[in-house]
């Protein structure tokens, strides 16, 4: 109880106090972000331009695309998915400017956490920081799942058990159930055994997933493209607007992941022009994919697979192409969509580790977690995450990991936009290799559309949000508040930090 009390009174004086409501106010200048980084343990600048945007390529192309598409014009939007999907990529596209300023003034890992440190302070640097891990984390669980959902599918005829391949509390039509689901846990593993060898190994095999993915959806564009029926786009908004704008918040998912580019700011090898390039750049392409893959799944439907079929496809890409009986085409589109998930979930565990190597850096998690293998990468957070990620791909369901991570990535999406305000006006002196065009309107316009897509989830997914959220203030009063570098540099700390209360008398 005596714990709980004193957490309790750390979070009512970080609150309430005058001394703690400094702590909120605790900012690090951009300078010294930056020299940090180069004082202390950092990582490799190893990456040029292509790599970094097929980093952002690799996470954004892969189990929105492939999954939800069929979803969202089935249930929702129907043929204004063409509008949905514009929406999505606009709101994206405001914040990547964002982003990208950001990044240039810092080329640090981090992405939205550093970039909160300078404009909000320590607190709501932390709190983005632990949000942050919902994008990558539990999204990379999320990732897991649905690939080992593909792999069994493409397995199933060779007499792979279900038991093994599934989660528990998972069953089939024949009764089966699963117990753990390997395949997650396996690709894990082994993506983690690479990531832990070096940052430049990881990308150049994104490279290659990319090439083949991308490889794969242009043989079902091209294909569709030959069956392509006009007719399908006579009921435009089968649901009006509200289903075009439905729609557009459930493929916001497709779109996520630009923002991994950020994380590896600092292993950027001309961080100034190379991450506006690729967080732009990589958004871009996926848009052009995303709206000709629009068209052409639309451009499918006919009678026998329409919306109802669509509605409650997670392969529609493959299910169109058989129903047209294009069987090996929809094969190859099916083993592509592996090769799709396989690249979102590899940078997804890239990413995280770089947010927990950021926060350890400054004090807000165990030294341990910033330290770097002889590879120059933090392989202790690497493992960490890819161990914990692991366990939960193994035994929980896909719905479980999935439901946070579009409000959290629209929750760090409007404080980086807010920060672009901040440091304009208290900084205006700082060197900005590139600057968000239109200022204010795109800052305006990127928090204004990301808090529409926030506002449109659902309540109970908000009810989890902030139980999270508690959940990282408990950690930051029980570590980060006391061993924070930059509070102990301003002689900041609690005292009941520094030596514990004296006991009670009669204790």
């Amino acid at each position: 109880m005596a714990d709980d009390e004193s957490v309790g009174s750390r979070l009512m004086g970080l609150v309430f106090s005058d001394q703690e409501s400094k702590r909120l106010r605790l900012r690090k200048p951009i300078e010294g972000i930056v020299d940090d980084t180069e004082r202390g343990p950092h990582l490799k600048r190893l990456l040029g331009p292509w790599q970094l945007t097929f980093l952002g390529v690799g996470h954004i192309i892969g189990v929105g695309i492939f999954v939800l598409v069929g979803p969202a014009i089935g249930n929702w939007a129907g043929p204004s998915i063409i509008i949905s999907m514009l929406i999505a990529a606009t709101t994206c596209g405001l914040v990547a400017l964002c982003y990208s300023e950001f990044a240039s003034m810092m080329p640090v890992a981090g992405s939205a956490y550093a970039y909160s440190y300078a404009s909000f302070g320590e607190f709501f640097a932390w709190i983005i920081g632990w949000d942050l891990i919902l994008e990558y984390a539990v999204g990379a669980t999320a990732v897991a799942i649905g690939w080992s959902g593909y792999f069994y599918t493409l397995t199933a005829g060779f007499g792979v058990p279900f038991e093994w391949t599934h989660p528990p509390a998972v069953c089939n039509d024949a009764g089966a159930c699963g117990i753990i689901n390997l395949p997650a846990i396996g690709i894990i593993l082994f993506l983690t055994i690479l990531m832990s060898r070096g940052a430049k190994e990881a990308a150049n095999l994104n490279f290659i997933i990319v090439i083949v993915k991308l490889a794969a959806i242009l043989i079902f564009i091209l294909v569709a493209a030959a069956l392509f029926n006009g007719n399908a786009f006579a009921d435009f908004q089968p649901n009006g607007w509200g289903g075009t704008f439905t729609g557009a918040a459930i493929i916001f998912f497709a779109f996520i992941g630009f923002d991994a580019v950020s994380t590896a700011a600092e292993e950027a090898k001309d961080p100034a022009k190379d991450m506006k390039t690729a967080i732009v750049g990589s958004l871009g392409v996926a848009t052009v994919v995303y709206l000709l893959i629009g068209l052409t799944v639309v451009g499918l439907m006919t009678d026998g697979f329409g919306m109802a079929e669509l509605g409650v496809s997670s392969s529609a890409l493959a299910d169109a192409l058989s129903f047209h009986g294009q069987g090996t085409a929809a094969a190859l589109v099916a083993g592509g969509a592996l090769f799709a998930i396989t690249s979102v979930l590899l940078v997804s565990l890239y990413a995280q580790p770089r947010i927990f190597f950021a926060l350890a850096r400054d004090g807000l998690l165990p030294d341990r977690f910033a330290r770097l293998n002889k590879h120059q990468v933090p392989s202790q957070t690497i493992w960490t995450t890819g161990i914990l990620v692991a366990f939960f791909a193994g035994f929980v369901g896909i719905g479980e990991a999935a439901e946070l991570t579009n409000i959290g990535t629209l929750f760090a999406f409007i404080l980086v936009a807010f920060g672009i305000f901040k440091l304009r006006k208290e900084r205006p002196d700082i060197h900005r290799p590139f600057k968000v065009p239109l200022f204010p309107i795109v800052p305006i316009a990127a928090i204004i559309m990301s808090a529409f897509l926030m506002l449109s989830l659902p309540f109970h997914t908000w009810v989890r949000f902030i139980a999270w959220l508690f959940a990282g203030f408990f950690i930051y009063a029980y570590f980060g508040l006391t061993h924070s570098k930059l509070a102990r540099r301003a002689g900041m700390v609690p005292p009941e930090a520094v030596a514990p209360p004296a006991p009670k008398e009669g204790a």
